[in-house]
């Protein structure tokens, strides 16, 4: 029997990307899966790739309204949730001069409000012993020019994820972060070869990352194999955050 028969689980952001492979694990584990995505083309095919055991809810992470909505139809069409992952986010360049309110609203919204929302929202209604999984960026630690404002939110999370560890281990709610390294998305594909290979050269394993790695450690950390795991960090990026 699959590991996560009978669980639920939601992806937030898993239309494309690390988000849809840990999504497609998550189906391929057993798990019913609701993902979510701004675009209903997306979010559709999304659904259309895994099969059967994925339920698609259109949605902005950076919305509250859209929240309450995404909790509402999960709680209608599965029940408590077991494995909540949040994957929403947005990266975009700007330099110190570069760096107007906008710009550090519009990120702060998405990947950090959107991410404290969720858990503030879903968390009282979680099963017991569950699992709760962000993904965060070796970014956090290295710090990403021309990417300042994205790399603060990364770091801000995992600082969210210290303080959730103990707000949550009494109703045993596992909550850690997924830190990855460049992985070869259909954004990364889109970069120059000279900038690809500017990148590559910083990963002590010489390449990019797969999708299917990032969602392999992810189900780890969001499965049973993981019971005494809470509030740690895991990178899966080549070695890039460690030198």
């Amino acid at each position: 029997m699959p590991a996560m028969t009978k669980k639920v689980a939601l992806v937030m952001g898993g239309a494309s990307g690390i988000g849809l492979a840990i999504a497609e694990r998550l189906a391929k584990e057993g798990a019913l899966v609701f993902l979510t995505g701004r675009r209903v083309v997306d979010v559709e095919a999304a659904v259309a790739q895994i099969g059967p055991a994925a339920r698609s809810v259109v949605a902005d992470a950076s919305n509250p309204a859209d929240i309450e909505r995404v909790i509402a139809t999960v709680g209608a069409q599965g029940g408590q949730i077991d494995a909540l992952v949040y994957n929403a986010g947005i990266m975009e360049p700007a330099d110190l001069e570069e760096s107007i309110p906008e710009h550090f609203d519009r990120h702060f919204a998405v990947n950090v409000r959107g991410a404290a929302a969720r858990m503030v929202r879903r968390a009282p209604r979680m099963a017991a012993g569950g699992s709760a999984l962000f993904l965060g960026s070796v970014a956090d630690v290295k710090g990403a020019t021309p990417y300042g404002t994205y790399a603060a939110t990364k770091a801000a999370l995992r600082s969210y994820v210290r303080s959730w560890t103990g707000e949550l281990a009494p109703r045993g709610i596992h909550v850690n972060i997924l830190s990855a390294g460049p992985t070869d998305t259909a954004m990364m594909a889109s970069i120059p070869d000279e900038m690809r290979d500017g990148i590559v050269s910083q990963i002590p394993l010489a390449r990019m990352g797969r999708v299917e790695e990032a969602a392999a450690a992810a189900w780890f950390l969001l499965s049973d194999e993981a019971s005494f795991i809470t509030g740690a960090e895991l990178y899966v990026d080549g070695g890039m955050a460690q030198v």
